[in-house]
């Protein structure tokens, strides 16, 4: 199965391919559903995909917004773009922009996005007779579903979502966030109010806010768990899908690396992974930050697999404290996000697992050379190892505030 990872901008997408993703999909300044991850000017888009493909991998550019006349007057140019820069796929969501794509640039291969809540075999085959090379399933199908999907229509590829954010909305086509905020998530600018909390109020009784349940947190009536079909890989590979695919465009480099890495190792031993090391993986990916954990509609519908009530809170077990960007003489540069001190065990990660190693921290240098107690964001400081460690290394550590999981 190829593994498709998240890239909302080249930062993220160089980490996911370093560390085991075959293909990225991102998008540019327009025509796509995530408006607020940076994303790619066209300069950076074409430095992504000549970058991409020296490694021999490809980049899918999202074109999946639900288009009205004046995107369908602005997208022919921008279309004629991806052609000359040669990008490896299109991923649309809706018949006009699908027809667009096939007028200007029939030789780009279209996957047709989960947006189009594509459910059964008849939807796979007649996107399939229009031309399309990929269907991404929505996320409410089962597995005995997409079986059936691969064995009525085998000639087409069947990509879907593994991990990651799940919607309230059927296949994420929600209007609930233009309603409330004017701006549209079905445009790429959701401001995510499924995740808030929420109350009643009684007609008669205004200004009288009532919880709809009984307790000290309120209510989040919307509020999605996240996928992680990690454990059902062997299944998904034996059903016939082509690609398994990580959400995620918004994210930090380190969650895209490290849950890009997992997946990765697991595919790569798909037929053979031995109970030591599937446990390692699983607790890797609780070391991202994650909602808890849901294999949602995989064995069918169950709203308390996908639903979860009591909070919208992430669970932070770890937390993200740099990028690795230099080493000379024993000695490592760290790009630092978040704080750790003296006496701080942190740990690196590298693309390799069985590379990964912790450090109690005995020494911090500043850029001037001077000894400090503890890091800053955004500044860059030096630790010794001593040693030669692998490129692209990320440093995380340990937090001190329980998760939701050790509350509960």
């Amino acid at each position: 199965m190829e593994l498709l990872s998240p890239a909302g901008n080249f930062q993220k997408l160089k980490y996911a391919l370093m560390y085991g993703a075959d293909a990225v999909y991102s998008a540019g300044k327009q025509f796509g559903l995530r408006a607020q991850a940076g994303n790619f000017s066209e300069q950076e888009l074409k430095k992504a995909v000549e970058f991409a493909h020296n490694l021999g991998k490809k980049v899918y550019i999202t074109l999946n917004i639900y288009a009205h006349n004046q995107h369908l007057n602005e997208m022919p140019d921008y279309l004629m773009f991806l052609r000359e820069i040669k990008v490896d796929a299109l991923i649309v969501s809706e018949p006009g922009v699908f027809s667009l794509a096939k007028e200007y640039v029939p030789e780009i291969p279209i996957h047709i996005s989960t947006q189009a809540s594509v459910t059964n075999w008849k939807a796979v085959e007649f996107w399939s007779k229009q031309g399309a090379k990929r269907i991404i399933m929505a996320r409410e199908l089962g597995i005995e579903e997409i079986k059936e999907i691969k064995r009525r229509v085998p000639n087409i590829e069947l990509e879907m979502f593994v991990h990651g954010a799940m919607c309230m909305a059927y296949s994420g086509r929600c209007m609930l966030s233009a309603y409330l905020n004017k701006r549209s998530a079905n445009m790429g600018l959701c401001t995510q109010p499924c995740r808030w909390q929420y109350s009643v109020i009684e007609e008669t009784r205004p200004g009288q806010y009532f919880q709809i349940y009984e307790d000290e947190t309120g209510t989040f009536i919307f509020n999605s768990k996240d996928l992680c079909l990690f454990q059902r890989l062997k299944e998904i590979h034996d059903a016939g899908v082509d690609s398994i695919k990580i959400e995620g465009r918004m994210k930090s480099i380190y969650y895209t690396a490290n849950v890009t890495r997992v997946y990765r190792t697991a595919i790569d031993r798909i037929n053979d992974i031995d109970l030591q090391l599937n446990n390692y993986l699983r607790e890797e990916l609780d070391k991202v930050s994650h909602r808890i954990y849901s294999e949602a509609f995989f064995d069918g519908f169950d709203s308390n697999e996908t639903q979860y009530h009591h909070s919208s809170a992430y669970n932070r077990d770890y937390q993200f404290v740099g990028e690795i960007i230099n080493q000379i003489d024993g000695w490592i540069y760290i790009n630092i996000l978040a704080k750790f001190s003296l006496n701080d065990t942190i740990e690196f990660i590298f693309p390799n697992p069985n590379e990964d190693f912790s450090l109690l921290v005995k020494e911090i240098l500043n850029e001037e050379n001077e000894k400090i107690e503890f890091t800053k964001p955004n500044t860059t400081v030096k630790i010794q190892l001593g040693k030669i460690i692998p490129d692209n290394g990320l440093v995380r550590i340990k937090t001190k505030i329980c998760s939701d999981y050790e509350k509960e």
